[in-house]
């Protein structure tokens, strides 16, 4: 019979030493031997040093039964233990050939592998790892966080296994290392705190501390021990990855001998099916530990990946209750469903606490609302269609904007966001500014893999090495990232209330107009069928008889008949005019302008000089405010009110009109509206009784009759369709016998702060 060794000797270099075959490297660690035993029970693979633990050799074991070699008590033994569910637990005590072994076994493929240490001798008993790891549960109840919770498993685990430094090391999302927590002798430098690359554990290493959770080397320095096997098939090979004795890659092993290292335990710690960490235990000098001791140690892993998730959510309860308030005050605010109610949305400092966020942006039909950090409105539109081009349409969160839209490198300041659409063209952003951060590596990371003319070796240099991390935000939290969903769905459905509320105050404002449209036609119908016929009747009645009489009325009867006539015919031009005045004002508000209304009433008065100069009229005013209204209508509307009090002043008294105003803007809610600025023209006239307080605004109404005072009725209608026109509106309060106040209000500014 033909035996052959099954040593793994390709060369590693840099192009496969991420792919090296670590879980077939044909040899084993020399602290025990290794026996691979056929379904059918026949030794197929023994490892060279079995000569030196029993006084057989591996050529005398290859192609025999097993229990032609060791007998069958051992064969049976063995295959009964195959059978327990605890063997993955604890090891096999078994006598073979005489001396005492403690054997682990497991199957790879359709090859049962049995390696055999030597039974350690004063072992620890059970009940002390008992006491040890109750001991322990209690003080891990008393832990509240996770980092705590590691330092204590670090302690703990280097007093359980007596190793000389216990790490507890942590993966980012890329594989690099954190040294999370430590526990080492006082004499020993600290790596506490320092990362390693991702290259220190590559990928297929990462595969094997998944597969096999604990790993020990018990002499950095051992010689490897080849696996031999029967030669009765090409590339025969065997699967060491849930091996204990397995060697380990030369690479790895230079690695350790690197650093100092003579013996290292490490126990994977796994979560969620990831490779979590691990907790990485290094000797300054040969060392191993018996099973129990690598259970115990093992059950310390198995603790802190328990515990993870609750941890985790411990550190994190806190600041995940601070975002559910500041949402839960956001939402429950009482915002008013109209576009300017997100001036008050994008002020509240909880729309910055939901997600911990240094700025926030809200763009709605084209207009930009920001508070705090945040980029320019142009960065903020060019930011939005880079979005769009990637097809994102709900939700965005990086911390490494430039890594996104490296197009946008001008937007130095801000490095993270949190973006949600809102619809087609609303959006709302979450801004974090650049955290420079300092990263303590423990030795170069770009050098973690040296080349030379022997091959390739790990590197041989562990100082501290700084890296400074650029065009980087803190990394948003899941729970911010859930906030700021949260709260885009709230906002989205508020947006839409607001449109919604918009239309409903259009149609109802459509709806107003068009009866009071209705209601104007009603009275121009009205006014044209009589107020309009009366003087053309006068005057065919007048110029008949002057036609019929001609010969015989002497010339001053005529006279006075033209004249007759020319006033009729006056009255009816005022009365066209103002019917063309009042049907030609429009609602205008979309096209308002700066207006001051000093210059207004300025105009007023030079224009009305003659008027108030017959009248002896006082005029008295103090400063005006400006508005945003239409000039030539403000001129008509003074130009009516000044009108009206001169037309209905009192005969006892001078006439006296005082103009008082608001000077600065302020929030007046009047009839369910809300205005800026008022300015009120008291008069000191004939006044009204108040029931006529909204019908003297009405077209063609008249208090008084027309021989009393002259004009059409429609002056102070005209009044109120100016108001309404620029969006304000207007109101009467009369006294009879002592006078009328008219006070108009004018909406607000768009420039205008409201305090």
């Amino acid at each position: 019979m033909k035996i052959k060794d099954i040593v793994n000797r390709d060369i590693v270099t840099l192009t496969n030493c991420e792919h090296e075959p670590i879980h077939v490297p044909g040899k084993i660690q020399p602290h025990g031997f290794l026996i691979g035993l056929t379904p059918d029970r026949k030794i197929d693979f023994c490892t060279e040093n079995i000569s030196g633990f029993v006084s057989i050799t591996h050529a005398e074991t290859l192609g025999k039964n097993f229990a032609d070699v060791f007998g069958s008590e051992a064969e049976q033994q063995i295959f009964e233990y195959i059978g327990e569910d605890n063997k993955d637990v604890f090891p096999l005590e078994i006598d073979l050939l005489g001396n005492l072994f403690q054997i682990s076994i497991h199957r790879s493929f359709d090859i049962y592998i049995l390696e055999a240490e030597f039974k350690f001798t004063g072992r620890e008993k059970l009940a002390d790892v008992y006491t040890q790891t109750i001991q322990f549960v209690t003080q891990m109840n008393n832990t509240k966080s996770l980092k705590d919770l590691c330092a204590l498993v670090a302690e703990g685990t280097r007093e359980i296994t007596g190793y000389d430094r216990v790490m507890i090391y942590r993966f980012d999302e890329q594989y690099n290392g954190e040294v999370f927590a430590e526990s080492c002798r006082e004499d020993l430098e600290p790596f506490l705190g320092l990362h390693y690359p991702h290259t220190d554990i590559p990928a297929q290493a990462r595969e094997l501390y998944i597969k096999n959770q604990l790993r020990l080397i018990v002499d950095v320095n051992y010689e490897p021990v080849p696996i031999f096997t029967v030669d009765d098939s090409e590339n025969k090979n065997l699967d060491l990855s849930l091996s204990i004795l397995r060697s380990t890659s030369p690479i790895h092993v230079e690695y350790l001998q690197n650093m100092g290292v003579g013996a290292t335990l490490t126990i994977s710690l796994i979560h969620h099916g990831r490779l979590w960490g691990l907790i990485a235990c290094h000797h300054y000098s040969k060392k191993n530990i018996s099973p129990e001791i690598r259970l115990a140690a093992k059950l310390q892993g198995q603790f802190i990946t328990s515990q993870i998730d609750i941890r985790q959510s411990n550190d994190e309860n806190l600041n995940a209750q601070n975002t559910a308030e500041a949402l839960e005050q956001l939402t429950g605010m009482d915002f008013q469903f109209v576009q300017d109610s997100l001036e008050k949305i994008i002020s509240s400092p909880e729309l910055l606490h939901i997600c911990n966020a240094a700025g926030v942006s809200i763009i709605s039909r084209g207009k930009i609302y920001k508070n705090g950090l945040t980029p320019s409105d142009d960065q903020i539109l060019a930011l939005i269609e880079s979005i769009g081009n990637l097809k994102i349409n709900t939700i965005f969160a990086t911390n490494k904007l430039n890594d996104h839209f490296p197009e946008l490198e001008n937007c130095s300041t801000i490095a993270g966001i949190i973006y949600h659409s809102l619809g087609s063209t609303d959006h709302i952003i979450w801004f974090r500014p650049e955290t420079i951060s300092e990263i303590s590596w423990g030795g170069d990371p770009e050098k973690s893999i040296v080349k030379d003319s022997t091959g390739l070796h790990p590197r041989n240099s562990f100082n501290i090495w700084k890296q400074i991390i650029k065009n980087q935000s803190s990394i948003w939290k899941q729970y911010e990232i859930n906030g700021a969903a949260q709260y885009a769905h709230v906002l989205h459905n508020q947006l839409m209330m607001i449109m919604l509320s918009e239309e409903e105050e259009k149609y109802r404002t459509q709806s107003e107009i068009l009866r009071e449209t209705n209601s104007e036609l009603e009275n121009i119908n009205w006014i044209s069928t009589h107020d309009l016929q009366e003087p053309l009747r006068k005057i065919q009645m007048i110029t008949s008889k002057v036609i019929s009489e001609i010969d015989a009325v002497p010339l001053d009867s005529i006279a006075h008949s033209l004249q007759r006539v020319s006033k009729s015919a006056s009255r009816m031009r005022v009365l066209l005019e103002d019917i063309l005045k009042y049907t030609r004002i429009k609602n205008t508000q979309g096209i308002l302008e700066k207006t001051d209304l000093n210059k207004i009433l300025q105009f007023t008065i030079e224009d009305m000089s003659e008027m108030i100069t017959e009248s002896k009229a006082v005029i008295q005013y103090e400063n005006l405010p400006e508005i945003h209204s239409i000039t030539f209508l403000m001129k008509q509307l003074f130009s009516n009110i000044i009108q009206n009090s001169l037309k209905y002043a009192s005969t006892e008294r001078t006439p006296v009109i005082t103009i008082t105003a608001s000077d600065e803007p302020v929030i007046i809610e009047h009839m369910f509206k809300v205005y800026c600025y008022w300015v009120r023209f008291s008069d000191n006239g004939i006044g009204f009784d108040q029931q006529y307080a909204e019908s003297i605004f009405k077209v063609f109404t008249r208090l008084h009759h027309k021989e009393e005072y002259t004009g059409s009725g429609i002056g102070l209608a005209l009044c109120k369709k100016i108001m309404q026109a620029v969006g304000g509106a207007i109101f009467a309060e009369g006294k009879p016998g002592k006078g009328t106040d008219i006070t108009i209000y004018f909406p607000c500014d768009p420039s205008d702060t409201l305090l």
